[in-house]
């Protein structure tokens, strides 16, 4: 049963002199606990004696690499925060450093949103790793008191079947139970909880085989006067914990985050938590009462490190001490020790500080929705954590030590070296060089793992829950509507405020835009979200892929009409000791700080996921972004599928081709990898100026509605692009395009070249001389048809030359049945 009731603020009377026992150090309990004989020796000297063995832990869990970042911190110094937007929609209320960031949305509304690895639990426990990743993220958003309205994940995976990227030793059997377990897990726990998963992406390559990545994403909606922070207040006031009761699992955790996978990784499943989705629902309902009773001063999620983290945190974003008796810890064991509470990462849990003498009214919430709440403790004067079991003092740390000054590694910055040839090999150039099967060539591209249909992974997923899913999985981009907006005067927005820095005007603010009244009360707004990460891009050039990264989640969000505001990232890089890993995640975090600043999307916050290596393995440099923009009408969201028979085909595109290498650039497409080909080549050149024009392009078209349909170019190049936007309205088309150089590389390069800054785009006939209007008002950015969308079938044609011509049913089929085929074909193990 739930603790009900309230025990007395009474913690043990400090004894003069009193000391946590100290324990004895050697160097394989150091090792034990993952600290270096340095670290040990400055905790030492911050605690002016031996720890205690729960401070070991303490220090162990607090200074590890997933919670300190201390072999990243000095790198991600260089991200924006800030964007040029001070004010009103599109602004930062909250950067980094807080459980999400959060943007303001306009009419008062704010949204918090944010993504996180859980990675190495997912390898080694598929189901619970990936369900508690879609639980700790959730919680992250509505400890700010914001509701959770939408999901999303970025899934990496190794074959699950023989193909082109699968090498002689991979081991299908495990990568189908990672990848069904995974799958699973975030669905079992967002369907339960109750919010819709609105997409995201899945890719396979081999150097996921033992080191899959979930990344899980979580955004919500908070009024901007409303938002909660995780930071004590008030000496003597109560500290209370709420939620599950503490067990057994996770422990060292956050520490199991921080290291290679071994021989021995398969014995840490204890250290995977468990996750129980319909608690965390009553917790979410019953953390937003009680904030909304203005009773509760500050709130922090018991997430990574558990109990420690969460309250040496608040204590030091406050400046003031936590003092906490684990006998008053609801525990769901019995006889755990000191150490096993403070490191426990049970799930569903929080930790309050409560306006002193208003407690009761806290702790009936909880009771109300049947959860545990109890006084565990007080704040204190001093800045120090402080920590007693059967009235013993046995931790007793500045929470300084444990936050501001864990370790900070300047470590060794290798040089980056390009891993592969720039030109293609002697195979490669046979094959690109003789005329093909263009139709067959699309069939297998349709069908291969990184560019095939994911609906078995985003059909387990719900994704109308809430009614407030506009466009959903499957897309460009998840879109919501924000209800309780519209009602207020209509503006001009965003993109008016956009339109006016552009021409040099200096608005006056919301306050301004808000003076130009309309007759009709403001439509609905609403908020598109989107991810993005190719890690083969990112391997062969860190920089330019990591931008690219953030480029096309940009676009991605663009395609539907809104404009990209702030992003969020995810950095899944190798082993940190390693110079050539250090090189890649300086190399990317400089690629993100100059397309966020380009783009205008300030980073709000994100996780750093390192040491993603198995037996000395690593995966691709996997930097994933998530970009959240605004639509100031959200009828005017633009779908990503052709819609109507007759429609103009348009090839949108802020590309100049200045310094383009294709031959080069062709070595890390989806086409190539498709023929079996080796990696070779460099990502496409990108222009972030110019990627930016094209996203204000598409905002004014949508603004006008005069887009019918608009889709990303990247993955497949256009002749995939072109296939997949029939589908969803079972209609065709019907391409016709020029080239000067009709040889077999040029005709394999228009097809399926991966160039970036471009889109699909469709429109009425009748409007496309609008189109070209708008466009003209955005240098840099160019249109022209391409096509129209057919009733049925699908044909190439360049020079007025068929290259392609097969049926809408016979590509859908290629398209949709891949993964299930491959599910179901026999493997060897």
């Amino acid at each position: 049963m739930p603790n009900q009731h309230v025990q007395p603020q009474y913690l043990p009377t400090m004894r003069p002199g009193q000391v946590p026992t100290p324990c004895t150090i050697t160097p394989a309990l150091l090792k034990t606990h993952s600290v270096t004989p340095d670290e040990y020796e400055s905790l030492k000297a911050k605690l002016g004696r031996v720890p205690s063995l729960t401070e070991l832990g303490i220090f162990s869990v607090m200074w590890s690499e997933h919670c300190s970042y201390k072999s990243s911190r000095v790198h991600l110094k260089r991200l924006p925060t800030k964007g040029d937007r001070l004010t009103g929609p599109g602004s930062v209320v909250q950067g980094p450093g807080e459980n999400a960031g959060i943007i303001d949305v306009g009419d008062g509304w704010a949204c918090a949103f944010k993504i996180e690895s859980h990675n190495h639990p997912s390898y080694i426990e598929p189901y619970q790793g990936a369900a508690t990743g879609v639980g700790g993220i959730l919680r992250d958003i509505f400890t700010m008191n914001a509701r959770p309205l939408a999901v999303m994940d970025s899934l990496r995976f190794g074959p699950i079947a023989p193909g082109e990227s699968a090498e002689e030793d991979t081991d299908y059997h495990r990568n189908r139970h990672t990848m069904q377990g995974v799958v699973h897990g975030v669905a079992g726990y967002g369907n339960c909880f109750g919010v819709p998963n609105l997409g995201g992406e899945t890719r396979f390559e081999n150097c996921y085989s033992g080191n899959p990545l979930l990344n899980a994403f979580a955004l919500g909606m908070v009024k901007i006067d409303e938002i909660f922070y995780a930071k004590a207040t008030g000496v003597g006031n109560p500290v209370i914990y709420v939620g599950a009761k503490t067990g057994r699992d996770g422990i060292h955790g956050a520490t199991m985050a921080s290291e290679e996978f071994t021989e021995g990784s398969e014995q840490k499943r204890p250290n995977v938590q468990m996750g129980d989705p319909f608690l965390e629902k009553l917790l979410l309902e019953a953390c937003l009462e009680a904030m909304a009773t203005g009773a509760v001063l500050g709130i922090q999620d018991m997430g990574a490190a558990g109990l420690t983290c969460s309250t040496c945190e608040m204590g030091a974003r406050g400046e003031l001490g936590v003092s906490i008796e684990l006998d008053l810890v609801p525990q769901r064991e019995t006889g755990m020790s000191s150490y096993e509470i403070m490191l426990s990462e049970s799930q569903e849990r929080m930790l309050l500080v409560a306006d002193a003498g208003r407690e009761q009214e806290v702790l009936d919430v909880f009771t109300k929705w049947g959860l545990d709440a109890s006084i565990v403790g007080t704040v204190t004067a001093d800045d120090v954590m402080r920590v007693f079991h059967h009235g013993e003092l046995i931790a007793e740390i500045p929470n300084k030590a444990l936050t501001d000054e864990a370790p900070v590694y300047h470590r060794p910055v290798g040089t980056w070296k390009a891993p592969v040839p720039l030109d293609p090999p002697a195979e490669a150039l046979a094959v690109l060089n003789q005329p093909r099967d263009y139709t067959a060539d699309l069939k297998k591209l349709l069908s291969s793992p990184n560019i095939c249909d994911k609906r078995w992974v985003y059909e387990q997923y719900d994704s109308m829950v809430q009614t407030n899913t506009v466009q959903g999985p499957g897309g460009e981009a998840g879109v919501i509507r924000i209800k309780g907006t519209g009602k207020a005067p209509a503006h001009k927005g965003l993109l008016a405020e956009l339109e006016n820095l552009v021409a040099g005007s200096t608005p006056q603010g919301e306050a301004a835009l808000l003076n130009q009244q309309e007759a009709d009360a403001a439509p609905e707004r609403g908020l598109a979200m989107a991810l993005a990460g190719n890690g083969r891009w990112t391997y062969l050039n860190p920089k330019l892929g990591a931008m690219h990264a953030v480029a096309e989640a940009a676009r991605k969000v663009a395609c539907t009409g809104a404009l990209p505001v702030a992003a969020t990232n995810c950095l899944n890089f190798g082993n940190p000791e390693k110079p050539e890993i250090m090189a890649q995640l300086s190399e990317a975090i400089d690629g993100i700080a100059e397309a966020c600043k380009a783009l205008g999307t300030p980073v709000t916050g994100g996780n750093v996921s390192l040491y993603n290596e198995t037996k000395g393995e690593g995966i691709y440099p996997t930097p994933v972004i998530g970009i959240v923009g605004i639509l100031d009408d959200v009828t005017k969201a633009v779908p990503n599928s052709f819609r109507q028979s007759g429609d103009l085909i348009l090839f949108v595109s802020a590309i100049t081709g200045e310094g383009r290498e294709a031959m080069q650039d062709m070595g890390s497409t989806a086409y190539a990898q498709s023929l079996g080909l080796p990696l070779w080549g460099a990502p496409p050149v990108l222009s972030v100026t110019e990627e930016a024009a094209l996203h204000k392009a598409l905002a004014a078209l949508a603004g006008k509605r005069l887009l019918a349909s608009a889709a990303d170019l990247s993955d497949g190049g256009c002749a995939a692009a072109f296939a997949r936007a029939c589908f969803p309205a079972n209609l065709g088309a019907r391409i016709s395009m020029r080239l000067s150089d009709a040889s077999a590389f040029s005709l394999q390069e228009r097809l399926f070249s991966e160039v970036g800054s471009s889109v699909i785009a469709t429109c009425r006939p009748s409007d496309f001389a609008a189109v070209n209007a708008v466009i003209a008002e955005h240098a840099g950015v160019w249109a022209f048809p391409v096509g129209t969308v057919a009733d049925e079938g699908f044909e190439i044609l360049i020079n007025e030359e068929p290259i392609i011509t097969t049926t809408i049913p016979e590509l859908r089929n290629a398209y949709t049945e891949a993964i299930p085929n491959q599910l179901a074909a026999e493997v060897t193990a």
